[in-house]
């Protein structure tokens, strides 16, 4: 009797440092599970053996910054059944989409000293200005367990169980003390998606918003509490352009900011 082929995973990369692409790795054990349901077609940061396509389930790391990343992820939309974006560069433009709010031209011409040779675009964006994305997980880097619950989901053709509340929930669920209710510090939690366990906040540290913005998060709210706590508007546009400084809520809010 003939076996069913295993589903062919794909995973590639566009502007980001391979860090979701090392969480997928560090998933040692549940790894192993994975590549034992899926062909792992093309995975350079894993193997130099590569399957020629189409693909059941493309990943997709990075942001689009180059011309020829533009040209480049319309091939991958064509070859891939599924596709899924990883992390905050793939999300949200990553924190290369700092230049989105700048003149790339002027960056250019004081760092290279041949700008004739730079071929790159004005702004850094994620996968979905380009293509049709079939689901964003976000993080930087993604929460692994994630990504596993992310693939199983594929798999078992069922919508994933990710969270879709706050990093406020996560410090509850853990014991932590909020930060700025008890220390005054400026925290990103209560607008940010949870999948970092609390991290920073564990730490007394604010958190940072690594995950970026939650489902219809109230950041105009978020910002007046912490003017309220002597963070001045220069401050908190800094804030909000971090890693995920071009999703669409921070963005609008660290405008909105930097105006007043």
């Amino acid at each position: 009797m003939s076996r069913t082929p295993k589903p062919k995973l794909a995973v590639w990369k566009f502007a980001s440092c391979d860090g979701c692409q090392l969480s997928l790795l560090d998933c040692e054990d549940d790894l192993m599970a994975v590549a034992g349901e899926v062909d792992i077609a093309n995975f350079p940061e894993a193997s130099r053996a590569m399957v020629a396509g189409p693909y059941d389930l493309s990943l997709v790391e990075g942001s689009i910054t180059t011309p020829h990343d533009a040209a480049r992820i319309q091939e991958v939309r064509r070859m891939s059944k599924t596709l899924i974006t990883i992390g905050a560069c793939a999300t949200a433009g990553g924190i290369q989409a700092l230049r989105n709010f700048q003149d790339v031209s002027e960056f250019v011409s004081i760092v290279y000293a041949t700008p004739a040779y730079i071929d790159t675009l004005d702004h850094s964006t994620p996968i979905a200005d380009h293509v049709q994305v079939d689901f964003e997980l976000r993080g930087c880097p993604i929460n692994k367990h994630q990504l596993v619950e992310v693939i199983s989901a594929f798999l078992h053709r069922r919508k994933p169980n990710t969270p879709a509340h706050s990093v406020c929930m996560e410090c509850k669920q853990r014991g932590t003390v909020c930060v700025m209710v008890a220390h005054q510090t400026p925290c990103l939690g209560p607008v940010t998606h949870a999948g970092c366990g609390a991290l920073c906040p564990s730490y007394n540290r604010g958190c940072y918003g690594c995950y970026g913005p939650q489902e219809m998060p109230n950041t105009n709210a978020l910002s007046v509490w912490w003017q309220q706590l002597g963070v001045t508007s220069p401050e908190i546009v800094r804030t909000f352009r971090g890693f995920n400084a071009y999703a669409e809520p921070f963005r609008r809010e660290s405008d909105a900011r930097e105006h007043k």
